[in-house]
């Protein structure tokens, strides 16, 4: 009975020293993949930190490492709390959001619902339809541009309508410059939401839609109870996808109206862009970018938790 216990203890010695050994081999064959994370993600963020709490920059006749000799503590966080400018672009920014989202994700989830039955050319129509989602952000915004001039197609088309000439200047004037960028984005983005709102639709159990029909259900009733509840999931993240990336919208407003006529339609990035290039606040521009970061990291975290626990209330 000794030795049998003394074999046993022997195995599991040796069991838990090869076991360390993986480990540790794990551990240097994912060593330089973490050096290299390292370097990427945090050395930066850490940078940008260092620099928010500076009043340093390309002109300052000091490199970005002895930046320290120009510490202003929170001076570039306090400016940014009554900074105009800043509360105008940020508003800016959710205007655009709180337009152009909902809107592309109406239409895609129309779009979605039409393409789940089967009908003449729908390939054809598919690939027509996500030929926008396609196109480089810029090379959209110079579309734009050209289409919404006052000699463009759109007052020819308004024209040829109306039977009058029309010449609206519409990147000219605030409120038609922002509704000329919301359709650029709609216009672009909308395929996506279509796309992912697609796959949710396709992913819902077929047997249960046909036991619904033969209970009686409309196509209404349908929905609401059973379609929408199993691509909640898929909702979130396109949602969550589309609203970060409204958030940061640039080339297409950027080519557009540079955030112009003014700064009607200076979104967070365009603001952020012109201090960086113009007015070379660089310490300024890592303290908004740093609260920009955070503040997305958290409301996308708290989106996600609670997500999180519906899905575990529902199971």
């Amino acid at each position: 009975m000794t030795s049998f216990a003394e074999t046993e203890a022997t195995l599991a010695i040796a069991a838990d020293d090869a076991d360390r050994a993986d480990r540790r081999l794990g551990l240097y064959l994912t060593l330089p993949a973490q050096i290299l994370v390292l370097f990427i993600a945090v050395f930066p963020l850490l940078m940008q930190l260092y620099i928010s709490l500076t009043s340093w920059s390309p002109l300052s006749g000091r490199g970005w490492w002895d930046a320290w000799t120009l510490w202003n503590n929170f001076a570039n966080y306090l400016n940014l709390a009554v900074d105009a400018r800043w509360w105008s672009a940020l508003l800016r920014t959710l205007l655009v959001m709180a337009i152009c989202v909902p809107a592309e994700f109406l239409l895609g989830l129309a779009l979605a619902i039409l393409f789940m039955d089967n009908f003449r050319g729908k390939r054809v129509f598919y690939s027509i339809l996500l030929m926008p989602m396609m196109v480089v952000p810029a090379v959209a915004g110079y579309m734009f541009f050209m289409l919404f001039q006052s000699g463009g197609p759109v007052n020819n088309i308004a024209s040829a309508i109306s039977g009058h000439n029309v010449a609206i200047a519409w990147l000219s004037n605030p409120s038609l410059a922002f509704i000329a960028v919301a359709v650029a984005d709609i216009w672009q983005w909308t395929p996506l939401m279509f796309l992912i709102l697609l796959a949710g639709l396709l992913g819902v159990p077929d047997d249960q839609l046909k036991a619904a029909t033969l209970l009686g259900a409309n196509w209404w009733q349908r929905f609401v109870t059973i379609m929408l509840p199993r691509m909640r999931a898929i909702i979130v993240i396109a949602l969550a996808i589309r609203l970060i990336e409204n958030f940061k919208i640039f080339d297409t407003l950027y080519i557009m109206t540079a955030g112009g006529p003014g700064t009607a339609t200076e979104t967070i990035s365009v603001f952020i862009y012109k201090l960086t290039t113009n007015d070379l606040s660089w310490g300024y521009v890592a303290a908004i970018a740093l609260v920009v970061l955070i503040s997305l990291s958290v409301a996308l975290g708290i989106a996600i938790a609670r997500q999180t626990k519906r899905r575990e209330a529902a199971s």
